[in-house]
Order: C-alpha cells, then structure tokens, then sequence
C-alpha cells in the first residue's frame, strides 16, 4: 500500500502503468489458438484480420481472444474502388479490414513512447467523428484517480437541465491538455490502440486488448457460446493507492469479435446512457456495480435495432468482468444444442484443464480467497460467488431495481451488477413488476429476482461440480492439479460431479437465501430509520408497508422518502399537543398524493390504512428512543438526527424510466446542449440522497422557483403516467 497522503502522480492514458503479469488475466488464462501470444496476434491484423471479426466456435480450452476494436457497420460494406480489377476476392477483403485495422505506430502524447512499454497503433483508414458526451468523476475518482483527463471536463460544459451555455466561455487550456484529452478520447472510442511491440521486450510485460469467451443460459436455455461479442477490454492498470488492486477498462460498443455471431458489436446511444448513468447511480446507492468511466458518440456512425440509432462507446470499468457463463463455457451440459448463426449446433467439448486454471485465478487472484497452495478452493469459490450475489440481489430489493435479464452470463463471479439492459428501477410498487418487455413469462420480474440468483450459483455449481467432487475424493481434500482428469473415464467423471454438487447444494441454497435476507433485512432497517433489529419487523413493518403501497399504488421511492419527515410524536397516546391529529392527517394526505392514482384511490380507505401502520410504526421508532439520543438531551435533536440518517439511505432522486428517455432525446437531439442535461442527470444520480429541488419548501409554487431548481424538482418526480412502468426491450 502506498501512503495514503502523498499526491497521486497522473498520467496520459497511453503513459498508464501496467500491472505485473501475475495480475493480467492474458497472462493466466488459455489464449484462442488463432492468437497465442501479442506478437502474433499483430501478425494476424495484418496476414489475415478475417480471422477477428468471423463468427466461430472457439477451441474447448481457450478463455479468451486478443482482439482489437473496430467500430464499422456490419455487414461490411467491402467493395472495390471504381475501376479497381479484383482478381482474388479473398485477398481482396483481408486487405480490406487490415487498411483499417490499428497497425500504424503514432505518436504518444507529447510524441514520446508513453510508459516505455505501451505503443499506440492507429490506421489511416479510420478517421471518423467522435465526440466526448459524458466523463465520470466519481468513476475517475474511486478507479483511476492517476488517468490525466487532460481539458474534458471543461469541454463537456457547465452541467445544467434549464440553462442554455451557447456563448459560455470555456478557457481554452494549454496545448498539452487538448492533447491528452484527443489521446483519451482517440483511445476509449477505439479509434487508437494500446499494446506492447513484442511479447518480451526488456521484461515488459507483453500486453493487447482482449474480449473473453463464455456461454451461458440465456431465460433458462443453454445458449452455447456467447463471449463478449461487443465488449473488449483495452488496457488493465494497478490502482495507485493499492497495486494489488488492478482495474480493467472495457469498451463497449466497439465493434465485433469473434463471439460477435451475427451482430454487428456496436452499440446505439440509447442504451450507452443507460448504463453510463445507472452504474453510477447504483454506486452512490451502494450497490455492487461495475463502473462507468466514458461515453463518446460516433454520430456519423448509424446502426439499426427497432429503428436507425446513433452508435457510441462506453468505457466501463471492473477489478474483472470473468462472470459464470465463463465457468460453464469449460463444462457445458451434456448433450444440448443452441443456435449459432441461424444453424443448430451441438456437443461443445469440454475442457476439464481449461476449468482448472479458470478456477485457480478467479479463486487466488480475483476473490483472494487465500489458503495453502494445495487447500481444496473450488467449493470455496462457489460459496463467495454465491455470497456476493445475494448481498448485491439484495439490494435490488431493497432499492427497487429490476436488472431485467439475469442469464448466468450476465451474472458476475464479483457479485457485481453488469450488463445494464432492459433495467428499470421501480415505480408504483409492484412485486410483479416485469421491466423487459420480451420477458413474456416474467422470469426476471422483481420479485423473481432473488431465485434467479440462486439459479445461477446452481450453474457454477454444475459447471465446477466434478473438480469439486475430485478434491474432495481425496484425503484428506486437497487443490487437484495440472492434468487432475487425464484419462479419467466417463463414470469416475459423473462421480465426481455428484460428489461435488453432494458437498455444496443443500448448503448453497441456504447461503443464498440467509445472506440475501440478512443484507436486505439490514437495507429496510436503515431505510425505515430502525437501529435495532427485531425478529417480528419484517412480519410487522416492512412487509406491510409494501403491501399498502401495493394495494393503494404508492411510488415506491417517494414513500421511503416521505417516511424521514414522519414524527413518532403524532401517534403516542399520552400526546395532548392540539395540533397533532391534523399535523399526522396532513402528513398521510401528502404522502398519498405522490400516488399517480391519488385521484382513482379510495382516500378514506388507504388514509385509515395507513393512520393504523404509522400507529404501529411510530411505537416501535419510540421504543428504541434511547438508541438515537446519541447523548442528545432534548427531543427535537433526536428527530433530526433520525432525519438525517434517513435521508441518506433514501434517495430524493431516482433514475426513473421517463428521466432516462428525456435525458436520450435531448442528447439525440443536440449533442451540445444534451451533453450537459446528462452531466447534470449524472450529478444528481450520484448524488442521489441531496434535497434537490428545493426540497424542504414545496410550498413555494413551481413557477416562483429559479429554472433550474424548478427543473431538479421535475426531475425528481414521477414523470407522466403513461410512463409509470415503462418496459424496455433488451436491445436497450
């Protein structure tokens, strides 16, 4: 660890530190066979770049492909010059791609070599538009507070969702900061490449981009091999503050790969905002999240899903993006079929070496689950994984966050929430809520959600049941080791997978569900401004109070939010202030009054529905009085306390479905103005728990507010009802 107090150093992004190769996953893992080392792999880029961009099944023991971006339209437009003879139609379109494969060695900023190690590669032929929309601070900040920015934040504008900045003037920054800002910029578009010369070059460690090869159960059925068709990771750096902490940085959005199948690897604007915003939205909410770092839009670049969309590049960032499916690609089932490019294929091989060394590196190095060298880590690894994602599926719960498609592919060994969707965070509270509109049979609904995790744990379990079961056949259990299933026969194979799913399913379940219960129990509490934990408060506070939300359609989130003003007061039986009943019946009436049905409720029904829960409620705030006087004498600093710990574990402002698509048409619109109305989203998203709006005075009319405040208000509501539950489609 270095010192805490020093000043971090920081770099242009082609001048980042590489982590040593112990810690990159290209160094640990299998490579395709089609790219076994760097040096090749560039050979390959310029003999035969088709190879890259193809659709194919990729040998059984191979975790990856070095591969680079290439953000084009698919299917390639390749066709000869007018008059150009083309006599072998082959060659013709290998040289094709290679002109526009990175290839040619530029400059690094300031016309050095970066870091020494690092070169950066570009091409001639691919000069197109693109244009920075969205930079993360608090992304930049907790991953990679040493990348240099250059001037970005500056051109990006003043963030605002009322105020037009045309003529705003922006100092023009030096002529090394522009330059560091285009190298960010040329980098995380895909425009430029970083990787090293040769596989060994004076002990540096070799380095290129890659994406990972993984399959997956896609709503419950075996998909085959799917990978990151349109995810590549660009470069891999420690973090300053801690070198054994290293964070990838992945584009998404930049172009095909081999795991590409019939799509094109690109990805539409509309849903780069999404998950640009909600990443860290989800973070200020603490929920386990990759991150977002960048969003660049290539708007001369059009791609077609419901309808022609602006492309763009989002940057996200991870410690790892290894997720289950990449577990079950070394340990398919047996005998499944899937599709592949539109024909039916079947009996993937396995690769029981290829599962050992996943394992080993996710085990040691990503979850640094410790232990001797030969101490058994497979059941190990299935418990965290599992552990994780009942804390993170816990608080979706909590929050009211429906991820929309939790294949096991999309479900990460981090317990990180990744790949944002057809997400959509809860309005009107309702436990059947489906946000993805082809999930016609609700599979991932919000209240499925939990089971879905415990799904997937279930196939990590069956992909590492045999290697489990074979370390435990010894004795005592130790690690197996290289080549543990050479020559191992069918039955010794199928024992040890009973074996291994004897040794951890009963338990799997159970950690799942405790773990889940026990951190979402922990979330309502601090929710519901309870410090004191009791067996009856889930059966007597919290499940009722989802049910009178359910029952009279209550927002979701503004009823948490309306709760940090309740006072305990107004309910106790020895209270004879006079104003006390109307000051509680005028607290229920507002709080009914988010409701988007407040003018079809039965008023006098759900009023004394909920005078009875606040009744019950209120005494059981009471009856912990003595554990939030935090040696505050008087009754008033109690409650303000309360308040305040309230507030800041119930959002003011939420991520709704009708934010997001007004946020998407203004950028669709006009970049230039749009980005800053995204900026300020990306504020308020991450800063979720501030009183925006001029929370506090609702009493002041809308139009007597500054136009800004006026708009945070707005943005803080509920939007139109047509949009209360929106659905999205998964090519959002």
């Amino acid at each position: 660890m270095s010192n805490a107090t020093a000043p971090i150093k920081r770099f242009p992004i082609s001048s980042l530190p590489l982590p040593p190769a112990t810690h990159l996953v290209t160094h640990a893992l299998h490579p395709d066979p089609a790219t076994p080392s760097v040096s090749e792999f560039r050979n390959l880029l310029r003999s035969s770049p088709s190879t890259l961009r193809r659709s194919r099944i990729l040998e059984s023991s191979a975790h990856f492909t070095y591969v680079s971006p290439l953000p084009l339209p698919f299917p390639y437009q390749i066709k000869p010059e007018e008059g150009e003879k083309v006599e072998d139609q082959m060659a013709f379109v290998e040289k094709w791609l290679g002109d526009r494969e990175a290839l040619d060695e530029v400059p690094n900023v300031g016309g050095g070599k970066g870091n020494g190690h690092l070169k950066k590669l570009a091409s001639k032929n691919r000069e197109y538009y693109r244009e920075l929309i969205g930079l993360s601070e608090t992304g930049l900040r907790d991953c990679l507070p040493h990348l240099h920015v250059g001037d970005a934040f500056a051109t990006l504008g003043t963030p605002t969702l009322a105020h037009e900045f045309d003529d705003e003037d922006i100092p023009t920054a030096s002529d090394e900061e522009q330059a560091i800002r285009q190298e960010l910029v040329d980098v995380l578009s895909g425009h430029s490449v970083l990787m090293t010369g040769q596989d060994t070059e004076d002990g540096v460690t070799a380095f290129g981009p890659w994406s990972l090869r993984y399959s997956g159960h896609q709503f419950g059925v075996w998909a085959g091999q799917l990978g990151d068709g349109r995810a590549i990771s660009i470069l891999s750096t420690p973090h300053p503050s801690d070198t054994e902490l290293t964070y990838e940085l992945q584009l998404k959005g930049a172009g095909r790969t081999p795991y590409s199948r019939s799509a094109d690897g690109l990805a539409v604007l509309r849903s780069s905002i999404r998950e640009f915003l909600c990443a860290e939205a989800m973070h200020a909410l603490h929920i386990p999240t990759t991150r977002s770092l960048s969003l660049i839009s290539l708007p001369h670049l059009q791609v077609l899903r419901e309808r022609a969309e602006f492309s763009s590049v989002l940057t996200r960032v991870a410690p790892s993006f290894i997720r289950i499916g990449n577990f079950e690609a070394m340990n398919p089932p047996e005998g499944m079929m899937y599709l592949m490019m539109g024909g039916a294929g079947s009996g993937e091989q396995k690769s029981w070496e290829g599962l050992r060394v996943l394992g080993e590196w996710v085990a040691k190095r990503v979850l640094k689950l410790g232990g001797e060298s030969d101490e058994p880590w497979g059941k190990k690894l299935v418990f965290e994984v599992a552990r994780r994602n009942a804390k993170m599926v816990a608080g979706w719960q909590a929050y009211g966050f429906m991820h929309g498609v939790i294949n096991t592919d999309n479900v990460s060994i981090l317990g990180l929430t990744i790949d944002y969707g057809p997400f959509a965070f809860m309005d009107v509270f309702d436990p059947l809520h489906i946000c993805n509109h082809s999930d016609d049979a609700g599979r991932y609904s919000y209240r499925a959600q939990p089971a879905m995790i415990l799904y997937a744990a279930q196939a990590l379990l069956n992909a590492l049941a045999p290697l489990i079961g074979a370390e435990y056949a010894s004795s005592p259990p130790s690690a197996v080791k290289s080549g543990w299933a050479d020559g191992a026969s069918r039955e010794k194979i199928e024992q040890w997978t009973q074996k291994g799913k004897d040794e951890v399913e009963d338990e799997l379940r159970r950690v799942v569900v405790d773990v889940c219960g026990e951190e979402y129990g922990r979330l309502m509490h601090k929710r519901l401004g309870l410090r004191r934990s009791d067996k009856s408060d889930e059966a007597e506070v919290s499940r009722p109070l989802l049910g009178l939300m359910e029952e009279h359609k209550l927002d979701f989130h503004g009823t948490f939010r309306k709760l940090c003003f309740f006072r305990p007061s107004w309910i106790l039986p020895n209270n004879t202030t006079p104003t006390a009943p109307s000051d509680l019946d005028a607290y229920i009436s507002a709080l009914l009054s988010i409701s988007p049905e407040a003018d079809r409720m039965d008023k006098a029904k759900a009023a004394q529905d909920f005078k009875t829960w606040l009744t019950k409620y209120g005494n059981r705030v009471q009856s912990e009085r003595d554990l939030w006087a935090d040696g505050a004498e008087d009754e008033e600093s109690v409650i303000q306390l309360r308040e305040k710990e309230m507030k800041d574990a119930n959002p003011r402002f939420v991520l709704r479905q009708w934010v997001l698509e007004e946020v998407i048409k203004k950028v669709e619109r006009d970049a230039e103005s749009g980005k800053r109305v995204l900026g300020k989203v990306l504020k308020m998203a991450c800063s979720p728990y501030d009183p925006w709006g001029g929370e506090g005075d609702e009493t002041t009319p809308n139009e007597e507010l500054e136009p800004e405040i006026r708009e945070e208000r707005r943005f803080c509501g509920l939007g139109e009802r047509k949009m209360i539950g929106f659905q999205c489609s998964c090519s959002s």
